[in-house]
């Protein structure tokens, strides 16, 4: 029992030294492997020069600016984007294949020494250019030389365009009047395919009144166009206005353009101007003082607004109606007023109608009337005659103030009657409630004549 204990205790020794040893050398076997692997992964990264070079590409282009006039100077932007893993060296790079497009000074090209693109990097050139050409399109190529492998050549489209900004005065009144302000539109149009910058405008000249005195713009895109207004305010006969427009054609060298437009600035009277005609005057007597009363159209293209009827001297305005404020009084449109004075003669009576146009400018026109006959009429107690006579002065400037109440008419005369108040209803009310009476009668008359013949 003991011999057989004593060997079975050496095999389980002699068992334990081998596992151990397995262990070990599987271990060692492992740790080669290992190496290998890493050696083998690491030999794989490692491309040729050609390789690395492909994986390098242009991956922007900016040509500031967008189309060249012939002549101006300009930039081009190119950028490089290393998508491989491996650095690639760069020994010159420069604009190339072009005699209407390229540096004007290679000595001051900055692309002439090595520099390193490396792995997922970009790298940015910009070359100060020039278009001398005649318009049209051209194909400057693009050339950076790698130091281990052959060149990177990309062709990069450039236009030139002699295509000049349009400017016109877009509107603007027939006439100019002295003192009065209108406003005018300068248009500018960009019919080019890139944009203009820095674009200003400035008014210059003698004789008259302008705002703004200068407009400036921060861009006009191609193909597109602005309005700028001007209120111009011409204080003498004769005078021009000169606008002068500046832009810049492109934003990091900005080559500068300049345009002129003259405006001839014609004194006369306005075609489109409102235009009042005072008629069917009426007369009486009230209180010691004439009551007159009258129609005011508007026989202008365009409104007048804030309208007011006065008498002038020799006629002396009292109250209640010294002055009549009509209101506004569109194209076509008319309305009834009323004055009150007093008068020692009537034969040359002013009737003055004050308003203002649509620029705020006031603007009057003064009637004279001979009211001599409707007086007759009026101091013998008939009934009064109307007038529509008499004789105008024509439109002009005025800065006078008035007063007296608001009665407007409309374009019917509709509750602007020479009377005033509801009173110039009454015959229109009466009529009514005849014409409903009667027809109330008319359909009641069976059972009408059935109560009287019971009777």
């Amino acid at each position: 029992m003991k011999f057989h204990a004593a060997c079975i205790g050496i095999l389980l020794v002699f068992l334990m030294v081998a596992a151990a040893s397995a262990g070990s050398t599987s271990s060692t076997t492992s740790t080669g492997s290992t190496t290998s692997s890493t050696s083998s992964v690491s030999a794989s990264t490692t491309v040729s020069a050609e390789q690395a070079l492909s994986q390098v590409y242009v991956s922007s282009v900016t040509v500031d600016p967008q189309v060249f006039y012939p002549g101006d100077q300009g930039t081009i932007t190119v950028q490089l984007t290393n998508s491989g893993t491996q650095e690639v060296a760069f020994e010159h790079a420069d604009i190339l294949n072009s005699q209407n497009v390229y540096i004007p000074d290679e000595l001051h090209n900055p692309y002439q020494v090595m520099t390193y693109l490396g792995p997922g990097n970009t790298m940015t050139y910009t070359f100060n250019v020039v278009a001398k050409g005649s318009e049209g399109i051209y194909y400057p190529d693009f050339s950076v030389a790698s130091r281990d492998s052959a060149s990177i050549i990309y062709p990069i489209k450039v236009q030139v365009d002699s295509t000049p900004v349009q400017e016109t005065i877009t509107l603007r009144p027939d006439n100019f009047a002295l003192d009065n302000t209108d406003t005018v539109n300068l248009t500018i149009t960009n019919p080019r395919n890139g944009a203009i910058d820095n674009v200003e405008v400035t008014p210059s000249g003698t004789g008259f009144g302008i705002s703004p005195l200068q407009s400036f713009i921060v861009s006009i895109p191609g193909d597109s166009s602005v309005n700028i207004p001007f209120a111009i305010t011409p204080y003498q006969a004769g005078s021009n206005v000169t606008f002068t427009i500046q832009y810049s054609n492109g934003q990091t060298i900005q080559n500068p353009h300049t345009d002129t437009v003259v405006l001839p600035l014609n004194i006369g009277p306005s075609k489109t101007a409102a235009t009042t005609v005072i008629n069917d005057l009426a007369l009486t007597v009230s209180n010691g003082a004439y009551q007159l009363t009258g129609d005011v159209t508007n026989t202008g293209i365009t409104d007048a607004n804030g309208v007011v009827v006065t008498a002038g001297a020799p006629a002396q305005p009292v109250e209640p109606y010294s002055s009549y404020a009509v209101g506004s009084l569109t194209s076509n449109d008319f309305s009834s007023f009323t004055l009150t004075f007093t008068a020692s003669d009537l034969s040359a009576i002013p009737i003055t109608t004050q308003w203002k146009d649509a620029n705020g400018n006031t603007l009057s026109s003064t009637q004279t009337f001979d009211l001599r006959s409707l007086a007759s009429a009026a101091e013998s107690g008939t009934r009064s005659g109307s007038y529509s006579g008499g004789s105008s002065t024509g439109v002009s400037s005025s800065a006078s103030g008035y007063g007296g109440a608001a009665r407007g008419g409309g374009l019917f005369g509709i509750g602007g009657g020479r009377g005033g108040g509801l009173s110039s209803f009454y015959p229109v009310i009466i009529g009514a409630i005849v014409i409903i009476a009667a027809i109330a009668l008319y359909v009641k008359r069976k059972w009408i004549l059935g109560k009287f013949r019971k009777q």
